[in-house]
């Protein structure tokens, strides 16, 4: 993810990109950078890797399935530890590869004019909207084979509309990754914290409105052959 974030900012964002040169209104190439990310979202998601393991990329959808009874705790530590490595090792790598990330501020996520508390707002609404979009949607028996198309077009929506704002990350890690490579940790704490309060309160909305009877796996593509690891109902949702 986070190689694809680099790349495609350079192509928009870089002083020296004829991308940038040919679409000069901000607007129009947050919504191309927003169809870019929306498209990078599902092909992980149905990626034989994403398939298999869930296509978790953000801590704070793992903590919330995971208050919701759905991942062990062994299993959630060890899916936040390597969402941060491996969104740290795609920009890294970039960074080796000669990548002018510098550029365009290692695509890091940073409150926009308005200051912190605009931008920890609209991080905590995003993700909570993120995060009711794929509970409504996973749980719902014909809805959840679209669910990877319900959570990619709200986050090229949110990158279009809401990145002005705080940046649009909904992602501790993929925060993590810009602020390790380009040492810019400024208002890195919000998105330590508003990513997963949104979610979580997403979680506390959908389970008093549903009940935790109807949240039946974690995973965002389950209509596939892959073993599930997660304490998985799916079969009662096909029912």
């Amino acid at each position: 993810f986070m190689v694809s974030a680099g790349l495609f900012g350079l192509l928009l964002e870089h002083p020296g990109s004829p991308a940038r040169g040919a679409v000069a209104e901000p607007f129009a190439r947050r919504v191309l950078m927003g169809l870019a990310m929306g498209a990078t979202a599902i092909v992980i998601i149905q990626s034989p890797f994403g398939r298999r393991s869930g296509a978790h990329i953000n801590p704070a959808v793992t903590l919330t399935f995971h208050r919701l009874g759905k991942i062990a705790p062994a299993d959630t530590v060890f899916y936040v530890l390597f969402q941060c490595l491996g969104g740290a090792a795609g920009i890294l790598l970039l960074r080796a590869l000669g990548a002018p990330l510098d550029q365009v501020g290692y695509v890091a996520t940073r409150p926009g004019p308005g200051g912190v508390l605009p931008a920890l707002a609209a991080e905590a609404l995003i993700s909570f909207g993120l995060m009711l979009t794929v509970l409504v949607t996973s749980n719902h028996p014909r809805l959840s084979r679209r669910t990877p198309f319900f959570a990619a077009s709200l986050v090229a929506l949110c990158i279009a509309l809401e990145s002005p704002v705080s940046g649009m990350s909904m992602n501790p890690a993929r925060s993590l990754a810009s602020a390790l490579a380009g040492g810019g940790w400024t208002g890195f704490w919000i998105y330590l914290v508003a990513p997963p309060l949104g979610m979580l309160l997403a979680a506390e909305l959908y389970v008093r409105r549903r009940g935790i009877g109807r949240v039946f796996c974690a995973k965002l593509h389950h209509a596939n052959r892959h073993r599930c690891i997660f304490r998985c109902g799916y079969d009662a949702l096909e029912r």
